[in-house]
């Protein structure tokens, strides 16, 4: 008897196992074959260059095929100690280093935040407010098209873009897609295309008087001149507040008023696909916001293994929409995965 309840626990260990490797091990051909790596490490390079077409001089592409092989170790790694459920994998920015990324896709100039004082909400009656299992913003018509800053480290001017756009259209039940590019040219708090704070692009805001539309002042993604036109300002807002770390009451206060800008370490969004993202604090580093992005809604999934449950967060990125899951990112609720909890604030419309 002792023998046979060996062999079954044997068995089942080594069934466990084999489930769990065929779980991390998707490395070679991951959703419909996006991410697939071959052995030949010239071959899938060559791969990334088709699909994206990439064009190189010889000395860059030697240059680029160096950086895409580390790259590719990064995805490995991050498959094997994802927490969640989420699939690492060869992306448009697979080519580029950890630096090049944060300054040319990114934006988020977290410094600055640090050194500010900054408005706390008056309304607490959202921390009483009953939270359902899911919530999702971009089905009550609150979340514009997912938008692309392109090579231009403006993220923050679309996470504050995004956070008005919501809260115009939950005030005037009306949806209008708000300029970024009249962030970048005419906040003087902030830096453009080198980066900026949303907490300042409200200060902006508010002192010019409002954002124009995105058809009357065109994204073109570079620092130019300020030409705002003041006749042709649509949406201003009265005020702006930070929101608690606690991401029960940020779920809370989402429900009640709206999508939350916040900001976010992006090191593990450079490579993400799809699922619930998860990364280890050790790679994704709470502490080194650098991406801003949106809150649109939340939800509750179920890990592989165990299927135990799996909280996560909707975010609204700015890379466009053949990134991620259409341009969105799911990514774990309740330990401050990444630091999205640390910089949450929104702008604040009276109604």
């Amino acid at each position: 008897m002792s023998l046979l309840c060996n062999c079954l626990a044997l068995f089942f260990l080594l069934l466990f196992a084999s489930v769990t490797f065929s779980e991390r091990s998707l490395t070679n051909n991951q959703l419909d074959g996006h991410t697939e790596v071959s052995q030949n490490f010239e071959t899938s390079f060559n791969r990334f260059i088709a699909k994206y077409k990439k064009q190189y001089n010889e000395s860059e592409y030697n240059t680029r095929f160096e950086i895409f092989k580390d790259n590719l170790k990064k995805i490995d790694l991050l498959n094997k100690e994802e927490q969640g459920t989420a699939i690492y994998g060869v992306t448009k920015f697979a080519d580029l280093t950890e630096h090049e990324f944060k300054k040319w896709h990114t934006g988020l100039r977290a410094d600055l935040y640090r050194n500010e004082i900054h408005p706390r909400p008056n309304d607490t009656n959202f921390m009483n407010t009953q939270l359902p299992q899911s919530f999702d913003w971009r089905s009550l018509g609150a979340v514009t098209d997912v938008k692309d800053q392109g090579f231009c480290g403006s993220c923050w001017a679309f996470s504050t873009s995004g956070n008005i756009e919501g809260q115009y259209a939950i005030v005037n039940k009306k949806l209008i897609s708000l300029s970024e590019q009249e962030l970048v040219d005419c906040d003087k708090y902030d830096f453009g295309c080198s980066g900026g704070l949303m907490t300042n692009a409200y200060k902006t805001i508010i002192e010019m008087g409002g954002l124009e539309t995105e058809s009357e002042y065109p994204y073109d993604g570079k620092n130019e001149k300020c030409h705002f036109n003041t006749t042709a300002k649509r949406v201003n807002i009265d005020s702006y507040v930070v929101l608690p770390e606690n991401e029960t009451q940020l779920a809370q206060w989402l429900t009640k008023h709206g999508p939350i800008s916040i900001g976010i370490n992006a090191v593990a969004m450079q490579f993400y696909f799809g699922g619930i993202s998860h990364p280890k604090k050790w790679f994704c580093d709470p502490s080194s916001m650098n991406h801003g992005v949106l809150i649109v809604g939340f939800g509750v999934g179920k890990t592989r293994i165990l299927r135990k449950t799996l909280p996560f967060w909707i975010v609204k990125n700015s890379w466009g929409k053949h990134w991620g899951e259409k341009g969105y990112y799911r990514v774990y609720r309740g330990d401050g995965t990444c630091g999205l909890n640390k910089m949450a604030t929104s702008a604040w419309i009276n109604h």
